[in-house]
Order: C-alpha cells, then structure tokens, then sequence
C-alpha cells in the first residue's frame, strides 16, 4: 500500500481524529502499533491480552492507544520517559513480545522542514512559510505510512514477561498537604506520610 492508501484507510482516520491532527509522528506509532499487532497475531496473541509499552510521550503514542486499545486507565499501557521511538507489545496469554525501534537516519530531517519548523513553532513564519511547512510536514507523514518497514524499524523479538498487571492499592493521606495518594507512592520521612510532591518539596524524595 502506499502512504496515501494507508492514510485514506478508516484505521489511520481514526488515529488521526483522536490525536486532532496528521503528523509525521502519527504516522510514525501507526506504523509501529500496526506492525506489532501483525507480529503478535502472527504469534497466537489474543488481542484482549495487550500490553504496549511507549519510551517516548510523542505523537504517536495516541495511534497506539487507537490501534492496540492499550490505555492508562486498564493499566495496560505503559510509559517510559527514555525519550526514544521505541515500542514494545506484549502478550500476556501467549508469552510473546515484539519491541519496534526506529532506526537511526530513517528519518534524516529535511534542512528545509527543519528551518521552517523552528519558524512556525517561535511564530515568525509567514503565512507561506507556514503552507510550505505544512506542505512538507504533510509529505513526511505520508512518506512514513509507505515505507518499508525493515527502512523505518529495527524489529526484536523480546524475551521477558509482560509488566504485571495494575494493582488496586488503598490511599493514604499526606500528612503535609492533606490529599489522599495511592500508598506505593507515599514516603516517610521524619515520621510523616508525604505524598511525592510534598517528599520533594521537604528534601525526602
């Protein structure tokens, strides 16, 4: 399929409306979630046992909530703030995982896209720089949604069981600021129950 198919598809449609926008990013955790859902099929994973795991707060983290139906709410999405394109599924009923990471130099930034989007993101651009921009933006994405995959990911098979499942834990009440906190995120310092935030703030975290 090319990158036009793919964004035309009701799947993608759906990340983009979510996410309120089309990005290369989008394009970027379609591709991933896409091939990680086609990995784990291939593998005898029911989809109902997902767990996707995110090392990035990007864009396209919101077509992996679409596509997997992974969100923070069932506890089977997981984010890692490691700042990489990387990507990891799960399978708890089958035992199996797929980690996709995207390869260095897939997406070489454009010195022009680049430029201009240093000037639209500061609100310099002019109203033409901002068509160009988006114009280059849009024909990055669409690029993304075509390529090969073994262009764009390093694809590895994971050996390591699937984060545990969330946990229902009681609250505590921070002694400091008075607000109940789930009580695995409690500290205790000088005698006191502190939430993180209060932790922080007192030196104990």
């Amino acid at each position: 399929m090319t990158g036009e198919d793919v964004f035309n598809s009701s799947a993608f449609q759906k990340c983009v409306a979510f996410h309120g926008h089309f990005c290369p990013g989008l394009s970027i955790g379609f591709r991933a979630a896409k091939a990680g859902l086609d990995w784990l099929a291939e593998n005898r994973s029911p989809d109902e046992q997902i767990v996707a795991v995110v090392e990035n707060d990007a864009c396209g983290t919101d077509a992996v909530q679409v596509l997997t139906g992974c969100t923070f709410g069932k506890g089977n999405f997981i984010f890692k703030d490691l700042g990489k394109q990387a990507f990891t599924f799960f399978s708890r009923g089958a035992g199996t995982a797929v980690r996709l990471s995207l390869k260095p130099g897939a997406l070489d930034p454009d010195p022009a896209h680049r430029d201009l989007g240093v000037k639209v993101r500061s609100g310099i651009a002019s109203p033409e720089e901002q068509t160009r921009f988006q114009d280059l933006h849009t024909a990055k994405g669409l690029r993304v949604l075509g390529m090969p995959l073994d262009d764009l990911f390093t694809v590895t098979r994971v050996d390591e069981p699937a984060p545990p499942a969330a946990r229902i834990m009681k609250s505590v009440a921070c002694d400091a600021c008075g607000e109940p906190a789930m009580e695995s995120r409690i500290r205790k310092h000088l005698g006191k129950c502190l939430c993180l935030e209060c932790a922080e703030k007192s030196g104990a975290a």
